[in-house]
């Protein structure tokens, strides 16, 4: 796990340190932005492949209803969640704890992988999404503290972009890699593609592991810092709940909350779209490429825009951006080019908010709980989709999904209202690009 730590860091703290010195591209964007890039690259691929596949997989191969489906995607939300928090707070508590804390959660995601070919039955599965999802949460939290610690704070939000891009082009190899499976099993039965996909996804899950282990230092300090003392006390459980003490820290949070609970879980999207495009099972995958290919495209450029105008602005205007996606697919017109512009809209504000996010939260808390402050804010935007993943699901069973769609952009319309209330101090030292 820490055949990095001698290499890196301190290239990565000189880097840093001289923002002019010949090359402020490298400066702002640290080596190990890139290392951390590279392993979710490799991830999203083994992630993404299994994301591309896995609604139609349950709905039709398995024949769950919308709802049933809805609580597995929940499940995806809401474990990750749930451990996130404990995977921050134990990264901050040692030196190297990042990098362990991390390598652990890549490490159960990749081992799950290979379980998807056992589990048939609802419970099954929810296991082992859950076992899945909970490697996530160890690793989301102490991966984003690293990049937060690595980069100076005025070069955050194109760091995380760069980041983001990096993976983003992991979950736009991910479907098309399961599409290449699954046209590989040719006229076999449905069942063997998709344990085809599920294989080989484990596959290149284990190669994200060893990139971490290889590549990414085990120390990371801000350039200018001494290390932490490895005397000093460590951040306790209740340490990291203080956190929300923070005004700037709890408004923030608060209004990620409310966004999350208005937010259709992607998978929900593609099968609207596909629903409504009447397109062949074997080309759903595809759906997925049009937000990721946005995505990668815009990460990096609106993460130089978050450290202009202010994350917590751009953030807003990532959700106003979904709501128009949502607007689209409500309205009456129908074709390709309509399902072209709900993924660039869906891929805009991916590319506007996730980032952006973590970027915006790392300005509220101090150096020593990057790990905790990122974990509650992720934590309760995570749970909050959970909720929305359940109640979408349900309310697709009852009423249908144009009727369900329409709630939920009405509720997202008066969220996306209260949070601009919340972060209305958006200019504030913390928010502004230093």
């Amino acid at each position: 796990m820490y055949l990095a730590d001698a290499r890196s860091t301190k290239s990565d703290r000189a880097a840093a340190a001289a923002p002019n010195s010949g090359s402020g591209r490298r400066a702002a964007v640290p080596g190990t932005v890139f290392a951390l890039g590279a392993v979710s690259l490799v991830t999203d691929v083994s992630s993404e492949m299994v994301s591309a596949v896995l609604p139609l997989y349950v709905v039709t191969a398995l024949g769950l209803s919308p709802l049933g489906f809805g609580l597995l995607d929940g499940i995806n939300n809401g474990v990750g969640a749930l451990v996130r928090l404990l995977g921050g707070h134990l990264a901050d508590r040692g030196g190297r704890g990042h990098k362990l804390v991390a390598g652990l959660g890549y490490g159960l995601s990749a081992l799950c992988k290979p379980l998807l070919l056992l589990a048939h039955t609802l419970p099954a599965i929810g296991a082992v999404l859950a076992v899945d999802r909970t490697g996530k949460g160890l690793r989301t939290a102490p991966r984003d503290a690293m990049i937060s610690l690595a980069t100076a704070p005025e070069h955050r939000g194109r760091a995380f972009g760069v980041h983001r891009a990096m993976d983003t082009a992991g979950a736009l190899i991910g479907p098309l890699l399961a599409f290449a499976v699954l046209r590989s099993v040719g006229d076999r039965a449905e069942r063997s593609g998709y344990s085809a996909v599920f294989t080989v996804s484990g596959c290149v899950a284990l190669l994200g592991v060893l990139l971490l282990a290889m590549f990414v230092p085990g120390r990371i300090t801000r350039a200018g810092k001494p290390a932490t003392d490895p005397t000093a006390p460590k951040p306790t459980l209740r340490d990291a709940l203080a956190l929300l003490a923070r005004p700037e820290l709890r408004r923030l949070t608060l209004a990620a909350v409310l966004l999350g609970l208005t937010t259709v879980s992607d998978a929900f999207l593609y099968l609207l779209l596909q629903r409504e495009l009447d397109l062949p099972a074997h080309l759903f995958p595809l759906l997925p490429l049009g937000t990721a290919g946005v995505f990668l495209l815009l990460a990096f450029p609106l993460g130089l825009v978050a450290d202009r105008i202010g994350r917590r602005t751009l953030f807003l205007l990532g959700h106003a951006v979904l709501l128009c996606g949502y607007a689209v697919v409500l309205s009456p017109l129908r074709g390709a080019a309509v399902a072209a512009a709900v993924l660039l809209l869906h891929g805009t504000f991916y590319a506007a908010t996730d980032g952006v996010l973590a970027a915006a939260t790392a300005a509220t808390v101090p150096d020593g709980q990057q790990g905790a402050g990122q974990a509650l804010v992720g934590t309760g935007q995570a749970l909050a989709r959970f909720a929305c993943s359940l109640a979408f699901g349900a309310a697709w069973t009852l009423c249908g999904p144009r009727p369900a769609l329409a709630a939920t952009a009405a509720a997202l319309a008066a969220t996306a209202l209260a949070a601009t209330w919340l972060l209305r101090p958006a200019g504030t030292p913390a928010d502004r690009p230093r």
